[in-house]
Parts: C-alpha cells; sequence; structure tokens
C-alpha cells in the first residue's frame, strides 16, 4: 500500500531547532518500556514527528530503538519540504524521511509516533485535538509520546498517550544540572506548562517534588542519584509513581496522567 499523500499537510512549519543527542532521554525511556510491544509488531513502525532541520533524531531513533526491537522502522515526518530534501541522503535500511503533518503520511499505522518540541509553538486549546489525531492514527498497542526538552537534552517532560488517551507523564533530567525538581517546570509539555499556577494538580505536584528533595539533602553525600530516589521514594507515598527505582536511577520519575491533569 503506498503512503498517504494528503494535498496539504496539517500543521504550521515549526523553529526546527535540533542537536544530537538531544532526545536521547525520551528515546531510552521508550526502549525500555515500549520494547516488548515493537518486538511483538509484525512489522513494527516509529514515527519521528516534526524532526526538524535536521535528521539527527530521526538517525538516533532507529539506532536506539533497534537495540529493542531489530526489526523496526522509522519514518521522519517534517512539514517543511525543504527540509525532507535536506534529510533524504541520510535514508537507509529501515530510515526513510516523508512530507506530512499531523495527517502522518505512512502506509501503516504508526506502533510509536514521537513528536518532540513540536506542540510548544501551539495554543493550549489546540493540543487536545492534535493529541485526538494522532492517537487516531496509532496501531491498536501504539503510544504517542508528546513532550518538550531543553536544547542539548538535559531535562524533558513528556506525556505518553495510547489510542484512548493520556496515560502518564514523565520528568527527566541530567542530576548534576538539577537545582531543585521544579527546575523542570520549564520544560513542562503545552497541555501542562500554563497550569503551574496555585489550585492546579502539576503545581501541587512541583511543590511537593521540591519539598521530599529538600528533605533528602542528607542523600547528596552519596551523589545525586541517591538523593533523587530517595526523593522518589518519598514522594510516591502521596502520589501516583508509575515505575520502579531502575527508572529512578536514570533521573526519572513517571506519574499517572490522572493526577496531574488540568482542572476542567
Amino acid at each position: 500500500m503506498a503512503a498517504r499523500t494528503p494535498s496539504r499537510p496539517v500543521g504550521t512549519v515549526t523553529r526546527g531547532t535540533t542537536n544530537p543527542n538531544r532526545l536521547r532521554r525520551m528515546d531510552r525511556w521508550i526502549a525500555a518500556t515500549h520494547g516488548a510491544v515493537l518486538r511483538r509488531a509484525d512489522a513494527p513502525l516509529a514515527v519521528d514527528l516534526g524532526y526538524g532541520a535536521a535528521p539527527w533524531t530521526a538517525v538516533e531513533l532507529l539506532k536506539r530503538l533497534r537495540t529493542a526491537a531489530p526489526a523496526v522502522e522509522v519514518v521522519g515526518i517534517e512539514i517543511d519540504p525543504a527540509r525532507v530534501a535536506a534529510a533524504r541522503p541520510y535514508a537507509r535500511e529501515g530510515l526513510v524521511f516523508r512530507h506530512g503533518g499531523f495527517e502522518v503520511p505512512t502506509d501503516r499505522p504508526p506502533h510509536l509516533i514521537r513528536a518532540a518540541n513540536v506542540l510548544r509553538q501551539y495554543d493550549e486549546e489546540q493540543v487536545a485535538a492534535v493529541w485526538e489525531r494522532l492517537r487516531a492514527r496509532l496501531a491498536p498497542e501504539g503510544l504517542l509520546v508528546e513532550g518538550t526538552c531543553d536544547e542539548i537534552g538535559r531535562r524533558h517532560v513528556w506525556v505518553a498517550l495510547g489510542p484512548q488517551g493520556p496515560r502518564t507523564v514523565t520528568f527527566a533530567t541530567r542530576l548534576g544540572s538539577l537545582d531543585r525538581p521544579s527546575d523542570l517546570a520549564e520544560r513542562l509539555p503545552k497541555a501542562l506548562i500554563h497550569r503551574n499556577v496555585p489550585g492546579e494538580p502539576v503545581h501541587a505536584f512541583l511543590r511537593d517534588f521540591d519539598r521530599a528533595w529538600a528533605a533528602a539533602a542528607p542523600y547528596a553525600s552519596y551523589g545525586a542519584r541517591q538523593r533523587w530516589i530517595r526523593t522518589v521514594r518519598a514522594l510516591s507515598a502521596d502520589w501516583p509513581v508509575a515505575d520502579r527505582a531502575g527508572r529512578w536511577r536514570q533521573g526519572e520519575v513517571t506519574v499517572e496522567w490522572g493526577a496531574l491533569a488540568p482542572r476542567g
């Protein structure tokens, strides 16, 4: 079946900022948590949606996912045709580049759509419709990962969504760069970044995160990782933490979406 090619891609051109290894934390989380689904699939397909002015993130996504699912293929999709033309010399076995947007022009439903730093420029009111459109393109066990990171990949926050809706929010950081957990607030996805105000769950979560971090200060003598683990363990007494210490050691914590979802 040929890829669907609508007359006009859905979406708008982003700034296109990208750097090698910018999305490594997100990629490693995807490989660890979603690798089994990709391995089970007959023809696993992943999409790097809005890869930007250079193709590095798509090339790296293929490499990292193949450590978990050797048969996976990756499609890099960009709404700017000049970026697609510039990326095509980097195509290889298992990796192609296509012109498109939120309609996701692939020849079969993807098992993964990664949309990093794409919705940052959109209004909060537009997020739900974009999520719905992308979720509708997923394979039955597919996953949409949508979020934001800084320019060199030290700090990330992303939402994981299945075909039925949002599931979790993950906070990930290079621990040596962190003064306090609420530093991650500047990288909240568009669905949450304007909700970091009193009365909203994400604001309460980051407040409690900072308090637990301060209480765990004595563990700093054992290193930032041990302090983070102790912090997350304490945080899990009051918040539905969805992962375990193996992920915490990576400078991550994943929380159920329902606990952080915007009010109303």
